[in-house]
């Protein structure tokens, strides 16, 4: 048709399972972040591993993510707000 269209396969609920492994991964680091005031940076993560990084660090008052460096050695970095 011409038409280009994205295929996300999530089999045996791998992606799912990764996407709540992430989501907590956010939490913990910035409630550690929170308690140290230290920012925290992670591994290195693909694009899809850092959005789901980014949006539980967001649901945290007092704190913020960014990511930082080039691919494929890309990660987040959780510091403290001002």
């Amino acid at each position: 048709s011409g038409n280009r269209s994205r295929l996300m396969l999530d089999i045996a609920g791998w992606r799912q399972s990764r996407r709540d492994e992430l989501t907590e991964l956010g939490i913990r680091t910035a409630r550690e972040v929170l308690d140290g005031g230290k920012p925290v940076r992670l591994r290195p993560m693909t694009p899809f591993e850092r959005k789901v990084v980014h949006d539980a660090v967001a649901r945290i008052k007092g704190v913020s993510s960014e990511s930082e460096g080039e691919e494929p050695r890309r990660q987040v970095v959780v510091f403290r707000n001002s």
